[in-house]
């Protein structure tokens, strides 16, 4: 029986282990990364971003408002947050709660598709399939029916009220002892609502640094930040992959850039030009799969340094 039976039930119990711990500890195991980026002009002093994506709050998860809440102890010069803020119809007031510290600091933000929509249960292998097929979100796909709506208005106004700037299609600026930030951001490109158009023409003049914002990182996007100039920009929306194989990485990235490039920094190259890009895997999961594996839940501290 030892032979016939032993290699399964052995492969069943590690599998059941490895569920247990992507389940019940790493989704909670909150980490800060730290990164330092050389975009400053020379002679500007550093500047600490931090940078919070893909919260998807859902009821009851008072661990991660906490954790949220407790970054407010960094003291950044500014916060940018890179969307998908819920999970929950009803997760707007906890999220509030949870950003309510960071919220006190000059920031800005973009939304992603579940500020909009309510997640839909699904099979986690459907990514590898849409990877295959060249196929995510509704580039490719056909449009979502029945989707749950969130209050997201909701959310937009009180980001406003706290004086973060809405970076959704639109351009934006923070002033910093002195230092003008610009920042010019896209609405979604998963959910198609990418408008660069009403955004493009590159860093402003006259600024001290310019940064690019937009949830997905799709290539589309990417190409025309880097193509217009932009040196440094932020983006969330892959989970770092989520379940990823330790020591190889992430196998999908639910949209069209490479896994080598699911989060972190890395940079991207188009017209000739080259800006540093950075990945949040973010602190949550969808509902529906609230699973992580060799990809901990994380925020990211980045020091914006001059350039050599």
């Amino acid at each position: 029986m030892r032979a016939r039976y032993g290699v399964p039930l052995s492969l069943t119990a590690v599998g059941a282990a490895g569920l247990a711990y992507a389940a019940g500890f790493e989704v909670r195991s909150f980490r800060l990364r730290r990164v330092t980026v050389p975009v400053l002009p020379r002679g500007m002093r550093p500047l600490r971003v931090l940078q919070v994506s893909d919260i998807h709050m859902v009821g009851g998860q008072r661990k991660k408002q906490r954790w949220l809440q407790s970054l407010a102890g960094l003291r950044p010069d500014f916060v940018v947050n890179t969307g998908d803020n819920l999970s929950d119809p009803d997760g707007v007031p906890e999220t509030l709660d949870a950003l309510g510290p960071l919220m006190e600091f000059p920031g800005a933000y973009v939304f992603g598709s579940n500020d909009y929509y309510g997640p839909r249960l699904r099979n986690p292998a459907r990514y590898l399939l849409e990877k295959v097929q060249g196929r995510h979100g509704l580039n490719g796909n056909a449009p979502v029916v029945g989707a749950v709506h969130n209050p997201w208005e909701d959310l937009r106004d009180a980001f406003d009220t706290a004086g973060w700037v809405n970076l959704s299609n639109s351009r934006g600026h923070l002033k910093l002892d002195g230092a003008e930030i610009a920042l010019t951001g896209l609405d979604d490109p998963h959910i198609k609502r990418d408008r660069y158009a009403e955004v493009a023409g590159g860093p402003e003049a006259g600024a001290d640094l310019s940064l690019a914002v937009v949830h997905a990182p799709y290539l589309r996007s990417l190409d025309a930040f880097a193509a217009d100039g932009y040196p440094l920009i932020l983006a969330g929306h892959t989970h770092g992959g989520q379940l990823c194989i330790p020591f190889y990485g992430a196998l999908v990235t639910n949209c069209d850039i490479d896994t080598q490039r699911a989060k972190g920094l890395s940079t991207h190259t188009a017209g000739g030009r080259t800006s540093y890009l950075h990945v949040s895997a973010g602190c949550g999961t969808n509902r529906y799969t609230p699973v992580r594996f060799a990809c901990p839940p994380e925020a990211t501290l980045l020091t914006l340094t001059p350039r050599d």
